[in-house]
């Protein structure tokens, strides 16, 4: 029996216990299979190959809500399952928000680009994990590469309800990372850099292996500026960690909590009119495709800051109808966890400057970020982390930037933009896709 048919059996088993005993219930059922290598001082130091199944369930009656799970799909161990989830509600609060609301949906994730199948050995992917230390060591300032792998991972996933929705997703995902090490003079730097893929040939190593190599010894000679206010622009991954410790803003979830600053904004400006931002379900080569979200409903874009004006929030169709609004296909939720909110591709939408006019001037640009989430406060706004980076003129590096607190407060930020590029494109994982931003002013404290 293949694997996809057996977890479609326990999935009808466990809807059928459920509904036996009175209650709603969706169940998520998945299959995983990874393979990783690291690689230390030329040899390798892990060889690990796993394989995991779960599958999850939350039953709904009387609208007391609950969920359990089991790593087993044998029968006994499924009835179990379903028993303590029952029991488990039966000491819940009452919440009459939460319902299976996805009646009567078939939806498969049909992008053949997300599951390729692969022809590369085991000793090639071997021999890439050594390169990568390798090719590092042979740089003319590295001390080495305390950081080195190679990791692929590839799962199923099935959802089904009691309303009679059935959805299935296969994915398959690779990648390579290595971190360049560079002691020179009494000083050193670090910086990691990664590739991820579909593919084994789509994996850029050489760059990896480049990128880490030459931006830590582009920082190595930093050192602070003096303190004051700078113009900022984060490189692409260090902006995808600060707006990742406000991430909140967008959730119905934590509004509904009443932890959400913009809870009561929606159709008033929070932002730049230069700013726009949506969750996307598609993006060519992206890698958090997903037809059907956390309830089973057919997932899709949502607009979220239009011009500066908040125009949403990300919802559950728990969320929604606590704010009597269209949930948007945004529910969270794995075989272990309960109903949340997430999101998808996380995207800023282009503005109308060139890279020239984004980087005229004088401005700090920040490639490295420590501290982001311990550091960031989502209700008030106020951040303050350590970073590093390149005093920049006319879009050229004219000073390495080590040991500065960078400061402010997101909200303020947001408003605060200089300009955005006419140029979208995406971080290196494949989830957040921004222009270059130019913020107006931050606090930077150095000398």
């Amino acid at each position: 029996m293949s694997e996809q048919k057996t977890l479609e059996n326990a999935i009808e088993q466990v809807l059928e216990l459920a509904q036996k005993s009175g209650a709603q219930a969706d169940v998520i059922a998945s299959s995983n299979e990874s393979f990783s290598l690291k690689a230390d001082q030329g040899e390798l130091s892990e060889y690990k190959v796993t394989a995991s199944q779960v599958i999850g369930v939350r039953v709904i009656k009387d609208e007391h809500v609950a969920i359990s799970y089991s790593e087993s799909l044998e029968p006994q161990n499924l009835a179990q399952m379903v028993d303590q989830a029952l029991t488990n509600a039966s000491f819940t609060k009452k919440d009459p928000l939460q319902k299976i609301r996805a009646e009567g949906l078939n939806i498969n994730t049909d992008y053949p680009e997300i599951y390729q199948q692969d022809d590369a050995t085991p000793e090639q992917k071997i021999e890439l994990a050594l390169s990568l230390e390798g090719k590092i060591r042979e740089k003319p300032l590295a001390k080495g590469a305390p950081y080195n792998g190679y990791s692929e991972s590839s799962g199923i996933t099935l959802l089904g309800n009691t309303l009679g929705t059935r959805c299935f997703h296969q994915s398959r995902s690779l990648s390579c990372y290595t971190a360049a090490l560079i002691d020179h003079n009494d000083k050193q730097a670090m910086h990691v850099t990664a590739s991820v893929a579909r593919t084994f040939d789509g994996l850029t190593p050489e760059k990896v292996i480049n990128d880490a190599y030459d931006m830590a010894e582009a920082l190595l000679e930093g050192t602070p500026i003096a303190t004051g206010q700078y113009s900022v622009i984060f490189e692409q991954d260090s902006l995808n960690e600060v707006l990742g410790a406000f991430g909140s803003v967008f959730s119905g979830e934590s509004a509904k909590r009443g932890i959400n600053p913009w809870r009561d904004k929606i159709g008033q400006q929070v932002a730049s009119p230069l700013l726009s931002f949506r969750d996307v379900a598609y993006m060519p080569g992206g890698h958090a495709i997903k037809s059907f979200d956390g309830e089973g409903f057919a997932t899709s874009d949502t607009p979220l800051i239009e011009n500066g004006e908040l125009v949403g929030l990300l919802h559950n169709s728990a969320t929604a109808a606590h704010f009597g609004v269209a949930h948007t296909a945004n529910a969270g939720r794995s075989p272990k966890g309960t109903l949340s909110v997430s999101s998808r591709h996380d995207v800023i939408g282009a503005g109308t400057s060139s890279e020239a006019e984004v980087t005229a001037g004088e401005y700090l640009e920040l490639v490295d970020l420590q501290g982001v989430h311990s550091g960031a406060d989502a209700i008030s706004g106020d951040f303050s982390f350590g970073a590093s980076g390149f005093l920049c003129r006319d879009g050229k590096r004219i000073q390495p930037v080590r040991g500065i607190t960078v400061a402010g407060n997101f909200y303020t930020m947001i408003k605060e933009i200089e300009a955005v590029g006419n140029t979208v494109v995406p971080n290196y994982a494949g989830q957040f896709y921004s222009p270059l931003i130019r913020f107006a002013r931050l606090n930077i404290a150095g000398k």
